[in-house]
Protein backbone atom coordinates (compact mmCIF):
# COMPACT_ATOMS: atom_id res chain seq x y z
CA UNK A 1 0.00 0.00 0.00
CA UNK A 2 1.43 3.37 -1.03
CA UNK A 3 1.79 5.81 1.88
CA UNK A 4 -0.47 8.85 1.69
CA UNK A 5 1.39 11.98 0.66
CA UNK A 6 0.88 14.98 2.90
CA UNK A 7 1.14 18.29 1.06
CA UNK A 8 1.70 21.53 2.91
CA UNK A 9 -0.06 24.05 0.72
CA UNK A 10 2.06 27.07 1.49
CA UNK A 11 5.14 28.87 0.22
CA UNK A 12 5.94 30.03 3.76
CA UNK A 13 9.26 28.89 5.20
CA UNK A 14 7.82 29.65 8.64
CA UNK A 15 4.96 27.16 8.25
CA UNK A 16 7.30 24.53 6.82
CA UNK A 17 9.60 24.83 9.81
CA UNK A 18 6.64 24.54 12.17
CA UNK A 19 5.27 21.43 10.47
CA UNK A 20 8.71 19.78 10.61
CA UNK A 21 8.39 19.83 14.40
CA UNK A 22 5.61 17.22 14.20
CA UNK A 23 7.94 14.73 12.52
CA UNK A 24 5.52 13.92 9.69
CA UNK A 25 6.93 13.58 6.15
CA UNK A 26 5.49 16.13 3.75
CA UNK A 27 6.10 17.94 0.52
CA UNK A 28 5.46 21.63 -0.04
CA UNK A 29 3.50 23.23 -2.85
CA UNK A 30 2.44 26.83 -3.40
CA UNK A 31 -1.31 27.43 -3.84
CA UNK A 32 -2.49 29.90 -6.46
CA UNK A 33 -4.87 32.15 -4.53
CA UNK A 34 -5.20 35.92 -4.52
CA UNK A 35 -5.73 36.45 -0.80
CA UNK A 36 -6.59 40.12 -1.13
CA UNK A 37 -9.52 39.25 -3.38
CA UNK A 38 -11.27 37.86 -0.28
CA UNK A 39 -10.92 41.02 1.85
CA UNK A 40 -14.47 42.12 1.20
CA UNK A 41 -15.84 38.98 2.86
CA UNK A 42 -14.69 39.97 6.35
CA UNK A 43 -17.96 41.69 7.20
CA UNK A 44 -20.08 38.68 6.23
CA UNK A 45 -17.83 35.85 7.45
CA UNK A 46 -16.00 37.40 10.39
CA UNK A 47 -12.29 36.68 10.99
CA UNK A 48 -12.80 32.99 11.72
CA UNK A 49 -14.94 32.37 8.66
CA UNK A 50 -12.61 34.36 6.43
CA UNK A 51 -9.56 32.45 7.61
CA UNK A 52 -11.28 29.14 6.88
CA UNK A 53 -12.53 30.34 3.49
CA UNK A 54 -8.99 31.32 2.50
CA UNK A 55 -7.49 28.05 3.72
CA UNK A 56 -10.10 26.04 1.80
CA UNK A 57 -9.49 28.11 -1.34
CA UNK A 58 -5.80 27.24 -1.11
CA UNK A 59 -6.56 23.55 -0.74
CA UNK A 60 -9.00 23.61 -3.66
CA UNK A 61 -6.39 25.28 -5.86
CA UNK A 62 -4.01 22.36 -5.29
CA UNK A 63 -6.51 19.49 -5.56
CA UNK A 64 -6.06 17.18 -8.56
CA UNK A 65 -8.86 15.09 -10.10
CA UNK A 66 -8.29 11.46 -9.15
CA UNK A 67 -5.62 12.39 -6.62
CA UNK A 68 -5.04 10.64 -3.31
CA UNK A 69 -3.07 13.19 -1.30
CA UNK A 70 -3.91 14.98 1.92
CA UNK A 71 -3.71 18.75 1.46
CA UNK A 72 -2.90 20.78 4.56
CA UNK A 73 -3.54 24.49 4.12
CA UNK A 74 -3.74 27.32 6.61
CA UNK A 75 -4.39 31.00 6.50
CA UNK A 76 -3.88 33.63 9.16
CA UNK A 77 -6.14 36.66 9.36
CA UNK A 78 -4.91 39.55 11.46
CA UNK A 79 -7.66 41.93 12.54
CA UNK A 80 -7.85 45.08 14.62
CA UNK A 81 -11.25 45.69 16.12
CA UNK A 82 -11.73 49.15 17.62
CA UNK A 83 -15.05 50.18 19.10
CA UNK A 84 -16.94 52.48 16.79
CA UNK A 85 -14.93 51.52 13.70
CA UNK A 86 -15.21 48.66 11.20
CA UNK A 87 -12.74 45.77 11.68
CA UNK A 88 -9.41 46.43 9.98
CA UNK A 89 -7.49 43.62 8.34
CA UNK A 90 -3.76 43.56 9.06
CA UNK A 91 -1.89 42.72 5.88
CA UNK A 92 1.75 42.07 5.12
CA UNK A 93 2.95 45.68 4.88
CA UNK A 94 5.41 45.25 2.00
CA UNK A 95 7.25 48.53 2.62
CA UNK A 96 9.02 49.99 5.64
CA UNK A 97 6.72 53.01 5.84
CA UNK A 98 3.59 50.86 5.66
CA UNK A 99 5.05 48.59 8.32
CA UNK A 100 5.68 51.49 10.70
CA UNK A 101 2.20 52.89 10.06
CA UNK A 102 0.61 49.53 10.84
CA UNK A 103 2.61 49.14 14.04
CA UNK A 104 1.54 52.60 15.16
CA UNK A 105 -2.11 51.66 14.57
CA UNK A 106 -1.56 48.70 16.91
CA UNK A 107 0.32 50.65 19.60
CA UNK A 108 -1.54 50.41 22.92
CA UNK A 109 -4.28 48.23 21.41
CA UNK A 110 -5.32 44.59 21.27
CA UNK A 111 -5.55 42.78 17.96
CA UNK A 112 -6.34 39.19 17.01
CA UNK A 113 -4.55 36.62 14.89
CA UNK A 114 -6.98 34.00 13.63
CA UNK A 115 -5.80 30.84 11.89
CA UNK A 116 -8.02 28.69 9.72
CA UNK A 117 -6.64 25.19 9.10
CA UNK A 118 -8.01 22.80 6.47
CA UNK A 119 -6.94 19.21 5.83
CA UNK A 120 -8.53 18.16 2.52
CA UNK A 121 -8.64 14.53 1.42
CA UNK A 122 -8.06 14.76 -2.32
CA UNK A 123 -9.72 11.41 -3.02
CA UNK A 124 -12.98 11.89 -1.10
CA UNK A 125 -13.27 15.66 -0.90
CA UNK A 126 -13.68 15.42 2.87
CA UNK A 127 -12.31 18.48 4.65
CA UNK A 128 -11.35 18.57 8.30
CA UNK A 129 -11.18 22.09 9.72
CA UNK A 130 -10.18 23.90 12.89
CA UNK A 131 -9.85 27.53 13.93
CA UNK A 132 -7.25 28.93 16.32
CA UNK A 133 -7.27 32.46 17.76
CA UNK A 134 -4.79 34.53 19.72
CA UNK A 135 -5.28 37.98 21.20
CA UNK A 136 -2.21 40.18 21.45
CA UNK A 137 -1.91 43.51 23.21
CA UNK A 138 0.86 45.91 22.31
CA UNK A 139 2.12 48.39 24.86
CA UNK A 140 2.07 52.07 23.88
CA UNK A 141 5.23 53.07 22.01
CA UNK A 142 6.47 55.97 19.91
CA UNK A 143 7.09 55.99 16.17
CA UNK A 144 10.86 56.15 16.67
CA UNK A 145 10.81 52.78 18.44
CA UNK A 146 8.62 51.23 15.74
CA UNK A 147 10.87 52.54 12.98
CA UNK A 148 14.03 51.33 14.74
CA UNK A 149 12.55 47.84 14.95
CA UNK A 150 11.48 47.84 11.29
CA UNK A 151 14.95 48.99 10.22
CA UNK A 152 16.54 46.25 12.34
CA UNK A 153 14.39 43.28 11.29
CA UNK A 154 12.38 44.37 8.21
CA UNK A 155 9.27 42.25 9.00
CA UNK A 156 7.66 43.33 5.75
CA UNK A 157 6.28 39.87 4.94
CA UNK A 158 4.46 39.43 8.27
CA UNK A 159 0.84 40.30 8.94
CA UNK A 160 0.81 43.04 11.54
CA UNK A 161 4.33 44.12 10.69
CA UNK A 162 6.21 42.21 13.38
CA UNK A 163 7.74 38.86 14.29
CA UNK A 164 7.04 37.66 17.79
CA UNK A 165 10.08 35.37 17.59
CA UNK A 166 12.57 38.23 17.32
CA UNK A 167 12.90 41.67 18.94
CA UNK A 168 9.30 42.36 17.99
CA UNK A 169 8.29 40.71 21.25
CA UNK A 170 9.51 43.84 23.05
CA UNK A 171 6.56 45.77 21.60
CA UNK A 172 4.03 43.62 23.48
CA UNK A 173 2.37 43.93 26.84
CA UNK A 174 0.24 40.76 26.91
CA UNK A 175 -0.54 37.68 24.82
CA UNK A 176 -3.58 35.46 25.33
CA UNK A 177 -3.25 32.18 23.50
CA UNK A 178 -3.98 28.49 23.94
CA UNK A 179 -1.18 27.67 21.49
CA UNK A 180 1.58 30.21 20.94
CA UNK A 181 2.73 28.43 17.75
CA UNK A 182 -0.36 29.86 16.08
CA UNK A 183 1.21 33.31 16.20
CA UNK A 184 3.70 32.14 13.56
CA UNK A 185 0.87 30.93 11.33
CA UNK A 186 0.52 27.17 11.85
CA UNK A 187 -0.90 26.23 15.27
CA UNK A 188 0.65 22.86 15.95
CA UNK A 189 -1.87 21.61 18.51
CA UNK A 190 -4.75 22.04 16.08
CA UNK A 191 -2.69 20.74 13.17
CA UNK A 192 -1.66 17.63 15.10
CA UNK A 193 -5.30 16.98 15.98
CA UNK A 194 -6.33 17.05 12.31
CA UNK A 195 -3.43 14.81 11.27
CA UNK A 196 -4.34 12.26 13.96
CA UNK A 197 -7.97 12.22 12.80
CA UNK A 198 -6.75 11.48 9.27
CA UNK A 199 -4.41 8.71 10.45
CA UNK A 200 -1.30 10.63 9.44
CA UNK A 201 0.04 11.04 12.97
CA UNK A 202 0.23 8.30 15.55
CA UNK A 203 -1.92 8.87 18.66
Amino acid sequence: MTPTTLVLGSSSVYRARMLERLGVPFVQESPDVDERAFDGLLGDLGPEGLALRLARAKADSLARPGGSRQLLCADQVGVLEVEGAPPRLLHKPGTADACVAQLMALSGRTHALVNGIVLLDEATGEARTLVDRQELTMRPFEEAEARAYVELRAPLDCAGGYRIEDEGVRLFERIRSDDHTGIVGLPLLATARLLREAGLLAP
